[in-house]
């Protein structure tokens, strides 16, 4: 009988279920919506049950679309949306309040407190993350604080809390607490170099130790399914990573130098930085890439706030398009940019400016600029960010890149990877599957159950759709890299003009 891994991808705004053969094939996908929760504005909430619902949904549409049985499942893996937070009663299993999403902004007050007390450099030290409401850690004190009777029950080590990886697994298990490295690297609260949660974090946050789940390695069994969630089925759970490291994985970026960039609505890059954590000068975050058979690999983080999100921008803000998929031609009609560039900070400057005061700008206008010029630019500016965002790590790092890789939505463009080859000056990569991060999830689980046997026979089954080689003349990249620095600096400028 033919088995197969079953990866659960739960994201922000759906979530997917996707069946992979041995040669890494997608056999089946089903994927359902996430209903978005805004009680005030900056807040953003899902509905814990409704996930839970989502994934048991995904899980039998997906075996239904393949045409297979439950017991030719040989393993299960999940990625997860990082960050978002749940609180859950240990007794009921019930959520005591909504999963706080991690782009939700309403922990930001306690985030000002705890920098005002002198704090930033202790977490920065120990967790190598800023203190930001994007992270779990704030998001869990501030449910102790505003859920009626919730301190309490936690001090009576009555509620548990989980990333959305924890909640997936308790729910399908019945009773397993757990989460593993890369999840917990992502709440404020766990020591990346001591590996194990920082009590004298969870005090300055006044979080129970007794609610945290216990930590794993990204690949091995974490408990099996119940059978009555799972068409009658025991199946071993055995791959955990957070979205993007799960990208990495599944990208095969396991040396290190090795790199992916994720192309969507902002752009997420991770450079895998071996088997020592690299603190950051340049604004980036220091994580954990992922902990098999007793190693953890660390990795670099840096992101793009306004990826392809600007094209939507050109589409639906100033409707100079009618589809995204126009953009490659439009840009194409020009040989170069003539002299125009973008600067798409509609919501600040991310890596490594961390600008939240910087807004867009337009450079270079003439009579003779038209709709290719702007759309061209517009591309543009996504590979010179990444360029931004890459020198930050090379700064960090002092490492050769050894590889390039990329997936994402964006990554279809032709134009946008070619360009992102030209002004990087590397090899560009793009896969033949680009739903990596499910497929890292299916990596990992099918490691930990001898599905795969190793990590080369892995990345002997990553396929290249294709190599995007640079062919930009060297004194052609200089000017246009100087231009791009010039129009960041004059961006930057103008926000102080007052």
């Amino acid at each position: 009988m033919k088995k197969y891994i079953l990866a659960i991808d739960q994201g922000t705004t759906s979530t997917r279920a996707i069946i992979f053969d041995h040669e890494s094939n997608i056999i089946a996908m089903a994927s359902d919506e996430i209903t978005q929760i805004y009680p005030k504005p900056g807040w953003v909430e899902h509905n814990p049950n409704q996930i839970w619902v989502s994934v048991l949904a995904v899980m039998a549409r997906v075996l239904l679309e393949a045409k297979i049985k439950a017991n030719q499942i040989h393993a299960i893996g999940i990625t997860n949306q990082r960050e978002t937070t749940v609180v859950w009663d240990r007794k009921t299993g019930q959520p005591i309040y909504n999963a706080i999403v991690w782009q939700s902004r309403q922990t930001s007050t306690i985030c000002e407190s705890l920098k005002d007390q002198g704090y930033d450099q202790l977490f920065r030290d120990k967790t190598g993350l800023l203190i930001d409401a994007y992270f779990s850690g704030t998001k869990i004190k501030w449910i102790l604080d505003n859920v009626k009777g919730a301190r309490e029950k936690a001090n009576k080590n009555e509620l548990m809390f989980g990333t959305i990886d924890s909640w997936i697994i308790y729910k399908l298990t019945g009773s397993v607490h757990v989460t593993d490295y890369t999840n917990a690297s992502r709440t404020l609260l766990y020591n990346i170099k001591d590996l194990k949660w920082d009590k004298e974090l969870c005090d300055i946050l006044t979080i129970p130790m007794s609610m945290l789940p216990q930590v794993k390695s990204s690949s091995e069994v974490y408990g099996h399914t119940l059978a009555y969630h799972f068409f009658g089925e025991v199946v071993p759970i055995s791959g955990i990573a957070g979205d993007q490291q799960a990208a990495l994985f599944g990208q095969t970026c396991f040396e290190k130098g090795t790199v992916k960039n994720t192309y969507g609505t902002g752009c997420f890059m991770l450079m895998n930085t071996g088997d020592q954590p690299v603190m950051s000068k340049s604004g980036l975050l220091t994580t954990i890439a992922w902990g098999i058979d007793n190693k953890i690999t660390y990795a670099l983080e840096g992101s793009v706030f306004v990826g392809g999100s600007s094209v939507q921008w050109l589409r639906d803000g100033i409707k100079l398009i009618e589809s995204a998929a126009e953009t490659e031609g439009l840009a194409l009609k020009l040989k170069s940019n003539e002299g125009v560039y973008i600067v798409p900070a509609f919501v600040g400057l991310g890596t490594p400016y961390w600008d939240s005061d910087a807004r867009g700008a337009i450079f270079g206008l003439t009579r003779g600029t038209g709709i290719e010029h702007i759309t061209r630019a517009t591309l543009e500016s996504i590979c010179y960010q990444s360029m931004d965002v890459l020198r930050a790590m090379e700064n960090d790092t002092n490492l050769p890149i050894h590889s390039f890789k990329v997936d994402g939505g964006a990554t279809i463009n032709n134009f946008l990877m070619q360009f992102q080859s030209d002004i990087l000056n590397l090899e560009v990569e793009r896969p033949v599957i680009q739903e990596t991060t499910a497929l890292g999830a299916a990596y990992l689980a099918g490691l930990a159950t001898g599905y795969w046997k190793s990590k080369d026979e892995i990345k002997s089954s990553w396929k290249l759709e294709k190599l995007f080689s640079p062919k930009m003349p060297e004194d052609v990249r200089r000017k246009n890299i100087k231009g791009w620095e010039i129009a960041i600096k004059a961006t930057r400028q103008f926000k102080n003009n007052d």
